[in-house]
């Protein structure tokens, strides 16, 4: 068995869910087990270490693999959390090996490249080869959700010259990201018996028509500008609840907003633009009140920071020799790797396994891709 399937093995049978906001709990929720593993591997290795607490049952954990004559110091990241198992067909912790794929959640998104990652870092530090790159191996918590654990390594002061970010990629360069901004809405209301409605003010009606405005506002927003890899920034209602029983005219409705910025967009603007123009949509005349961004996640700029471009060729000469070929792409969706960037690490996303199989009720990762990843990964790092 490749080390790389021992490892994805390990990952995946130990549960790492985050409840995403949700009130689940259980054997299952958070990373600490994974962290635990983690930390056990470091210290088999020999290498120094350290835990970052973020929250009970929360710990980032970032091991250094250092050379004295090193050049370079890369960053290897990947997040120890998956999302939660709901509908999942097949045994979510399994790690079932099958036809060259190993099933489960998080093998894909992202525990396959997390694989790739250790087994690279562990090759580098028995090998030891000749002008290698320092490599800092940093495994996060909270990506699935509000990125605390990539927030904390950048207000730690990480410093590097490159950073990898473990994301499904089939291989390919991911070079710029939409970023994400998220908040509330609430529209309230006045309650009384359903029997009289005339009586109260019914708040999911007037989120109705709330929601009339910002229908509209999203089409004009699609339209108003773009850029030339990522398209236009978008917006999205994900989510309503309203009401305490049916018979009671509700006095609170509360959605969910989802707005992805592209490279130059700032969610505090892009919440202040929202509030505006929605306070100016046809029979929005009732009060509502939008919260602070609860997301802020920034674009991943394709253009910065300094020392991207050189790290980008560097990156596709090694892909070249492995694969014979490299492809640059850009994704709608977001990562730990812009949050690096604009601590002023230049980042690349990449790895293992099909996005379209992130988060499925039948998740899996291929193995011998898990294995190329590795194998290319270790080749960066020996690229100095």
């Amino acid at each position: 068995m490749h080390e790389t399937t021992r490892l994805l093995r390990d990952l995946v049978a130990l549960p790492s869910v985050n409840p995403m906001g949700r009130d689940l709990q259980g054997p299952e929720v958070f990373e600490h087990r994974v962290t635990v593993y983690l930390e056990r591997f470091f210290r088999e290795l020999g290498v120094s270490y350290e835990r970052q607490a973020i929250a009970p049952l929360r710990d980032n954990i970032v091991a250094r693999c250092e050379f004295p004559r090193a050049k370079r110091t890369l960053v290897f990241e990947a997040h120890q959390d998956t999302v939660p198992t709901d509908h999942m067909i097949i045994d979510p912790f399994g790690a079932r090996v099958e036809n060259g794929r190993l099933y489960g959640r998080g093998a894909c998104d992202i525990k396959g490249g997390m694989a790739a990652m250790l087994a690279a870092f562990a090759r580098l530090v028995h090998e030891k080869p000749a002008g290698a790159a320092n490599v800092i191996m940093a495994c996060t918590v909270d990506e699935e959700h509000t990125f605390l654990g990539v927030q904390r390594l950048v207000r730690d002061g990480l410093r590097a010259d490159g950073a990898i970010v473990a994301e499904p990629t089939n291989l390919r360069v991911v070079h710029t990201h939409k970023g994400a901004a998220r908040w509330h809405v609430v529209v309230p209301g006045r309650a009384c018996h359903s029997s009289s409605p005339e009586q109260g003010v019914n708040a999911i009606y007037r989120m109705g028509r709330l929601l009339t405005a910002i229908e509209g506002y999203a089409a004009a927003l699609r339209a108003s500008k773009t850029d030339p890899y990522l398209g236009p920034p978008t917006l999205s209602v994900g989510r309503i609840e309203g009401g305490t029983s049916v018979n009671t005219v509700p006095d609170r409705c509360r959605i969910e907003v989802d707005r992805r910025l592209i490279p130059g967009e700032d969610s505090q603007i892009a919440l202040s633009e929202f509030t505006a123009a929605v306070r100016k949509g046809e029979r929005v005349d009732f009060p509502f009140e939008c919260s602070e961004p609860w997301i802020n996640l920034p674009p991943l700029p394709w253009d910065g920071p300094p020392g991207k471009k050189e790290f980008l060729a560097r990156f596709g000469e090694v892909l070249d020799a492995a694969l014979g070929r490299h492809e640059v792409i850009a994704v709608p969706y977001g990562t730990d790797a812009s949050t690096l960037a604009k601590a002023g690490i230049p980042s690349l996303v990449f790895g293992p396994g099909d996005i379209a199989k992130a988060h499925t009720c039948d998740e899996w990762v291929d193995l011998a891709e898990v294995e190329q990843a590795s194998a290319i990964l270790y080749s960066l790092a020996c690229a100095g």
